[in-house]
């Protein structure tokens, strides 16, 4: 077995955390009214297909990424039939001290509130820490890049505090020249140089956070997959920072004006940015199987797990939606066991209990109709 603590780490993690230790969810999907006490360690919630055990995993992920894990507009998690929808939670940090954070949609509205007090979506979001292993979490080696950036800047997010502010005026300079690309008969070729030049400067810091993370993640990655998947050798991750290696993004921004005029989008900066892991026995992902591509994603979110308990000081809530149906037994048996090394928060849902489960201690909810019981307490 090898633990989700890296032997390079500086700091003892193994028994930081933060625990959810009340969830309270209104409308969302098929829950219509849901409040649950939960305690630390494992939690397993056990019912059928369509049942809201997703859902109460989506509650909780909500808070933290302030979205969904799963396809679909924001307007798709209200209840059919209901007006508003909403999600209360209680947390304690290491520290000891308690926070409660509210996350509410009402229409077109969206409201997110700490202790009782209404405050922006990022500030909600940075309270707390979620990562979820789900069915689609193969997309983040096999599908987009879009949720490969996702994956990269929540990470920086929780650590950069300056990152969220740099990548919305990134963002709006973005806005600001794509809209002289769509209108460029209407605008002189001056009107470019203060959004390039702004885009160039606050791209370079974007890089410089994200390599930053990369490389406090990958000894954490390279542990995890050695772990998981030992038959594909050492690994290596590539990062494209989305425009040439040798070049300023300004410089290049002028120099590809008119093609981007054609495009009528700008083709080059931060936003285009990826990364992809190579393996030495399978160095291009479609060298991987669909099961590999899933032990490929599960490492990445363990890895960023225990990278944000080394960097915050905190575990994060760990999340594993149809664990049994992802992974083989002696896969999950490998998971489980590192995360009860780890001292984090789980919670793990399925449509029957898992027998490998009950080798771990942990509480049982079960799942029926949007409802949500605590069925008893799993033996050790």
């Amino acid at each position: 077995m090898v633990s989700l603590q890296c032997t390079t780490s500086k700091k003892n993690i193994l028994k930081l955390k933060m625990k959810l230790e009340r969830l309270r969810i209104q409308g969302l999907r098929c829950l219509t009214q849901v409040e649950m006490q939960l305690s630390e360690g494992l939690h397993i919630l056990v019912g059928a297909n369509g049942a809201g055990k997703t859902a109460v995993l989506e509650a909780a992920y909500m808070l933290s990424h302030g979205r969904s894990f799963r396809s679909g507009t924001r307007d798709a998690l209200l209840q059919r039939g209901a007006e508003t929808m909403a999600v209360f939670s209680a947390w304690r940090t290491a520290k000891g001290s308690p926070v409660r954070l509210g996350l509410g949609q009402r229409g077109k509205h969206w409201d997110a509130r700490i202790d009782g007090q209404q405050v922006k979506l990022a500030q909600l979001v940075r309270e707390c820490a979620v990562v979820c292993f789900e069915p689609g979490s193969h997309s983040l080696i096999a599908g987009g890049a879009e949720g490969r950036r996702h994956y990269l800047d929540w990470g920086v997010f929780h650590v950069e505090h300056a990152f969220l502010d740099t990548w919305r005026r990134y963002q709006r300079a973005l806005k600001q020249r794509n809209y002289l690309l769509r209108n460029h008969r209407e605008v002189s070729t001056v009107a470019y140089l203060p959004w390039e030049k702004q885009l160039g400067e606050l791209a370079q810091k974007i890089d410089m956070w994200r390599r930053r993370y990369i490389d406090h993640l990958m000894p954490y990655l390279r542990a995890q997959t050695q772990a998981l998947l030992p038959e594909l050798g050492s690994l290596e991750c590539h990062y494209r920072k989305g425009w040439a290696e040798d070049q300023r993004l300004e410089v290049l921004l002028a120099e590809n004006r008119s093609r981007d005029v054609v495009r009528g989008h700008t083709s080059q900066g931060a936003h285009r940015a990826d990364w992809t892991l190579h393996f030495e026995h399978a160095p291009w992902r479609e060298h991987l199987s669909r099961g590999q591509e899933k032990l490929s994603a599960l490492s990445c979110l363990l890895a960023q797990a225990t990278v944000h308990a080394q960097q915050c000081g905190i575990w994060p809530l760990i999340c594993l939606d149809d664990l049994s149906s992802e992974l083989d037994v002696a896969h999950q048996a490998l998971v489980m066991s590192q995360l009860q090394a780890s001292s984090a928060q789980v919670l793990v849902t399925g449509t029957e209990f898992p027998p490998l489960m009950s080798s771990f201690p942990a509480c049982l909810f079960h799942v029926e109709q949007g409802q949500v019981w605590l069925e008893n307490v799993a033996p050790s």
